[in-house]
């Protein structure tokens, strides 16, 4: 069944959209604080889209997620008691959030690091490093190279793939979407 098909489409199209970039810093933001979609989702079709604008879509994309990620250290900061905790209680993220907590003890601001560049979810160290109230610089220093690293990563394998990668990607887009769909469901039922 080939339902990936047509959102690649729709999604390659809609890239090339005037208003995308600032979709992309939006979608950003917001994922660096509470929002459960990666930006990548976003940055590789508009890198896909417009190869030229790579290295900018990487930078704006790295920008907005800093700054996500310092609002939501600062929502750790200053409002984990009154705003964060009952959110964490209520979506069942207890278990999640004392395990960040554990990482922070054991690693320190390595693990803000480790969060930034790898598919971790970037918004529970971002509210955990406030709450922990961690050393703000080097929270920004880790946050900054992290993100960077994964998200110039992203952008120079599809910038320097070009026109051979989005060929196999459009040949593969309903097997690849399939599977992402089963390795979430696997791990939704591992966790539970």
């Amino acid at each position: 069944m080939k339902i990936f098909t047509p959102l690649y489409e729709w999604t390659l199209k809609w890239a090339e959209h005037k208003l995308a970039p600032k979709m992309l810093a939006i979608l950003t933001f917001a994922e660096s604080v509470f929002f459960p979609i990666p930006p990548d989702v976003l940055l590789a079709p508009m890198v896909l889209a417009q190869r030229e604008k790579a290295w900018y879509y990487a930078s704006l994309t790295t920008i907005a997620s800093v700054f996500g990620g310092v609002a939501g250290y600062f929502l750790g900061f200053w409002m984990f008691e009154p705003w964060i905790q009952p959110l964490i209680t209520e979506f069942g993220y207890q278990a999640r959030f004392d395990k960040a907590v554990e990482w922070f003890n054991e690693w320190g601001v390595w693990v803000v690091f480790i969060a930034g560049f790898s598919p971790i979810p970037y918004k529970l160290f971002t509210v955990s490093a406030g709450f922990l109230q961690m050393a703000f610089l080097p929270f920004l220093l880790v946050s900054a190279v992290g993100r960077g690293m994964r998200f110039f990563l992203v952008a120079g394998i599809i910038h320097y793939g070009g026109d051979k990668m989005e060929t196999k990607l459009r040949q593969w887009v309903d097997t690849l979407g399939w599977a992402v769909v089963v390795l979430v469901g696997v791990a939704y039922l591992s966790l539970r």
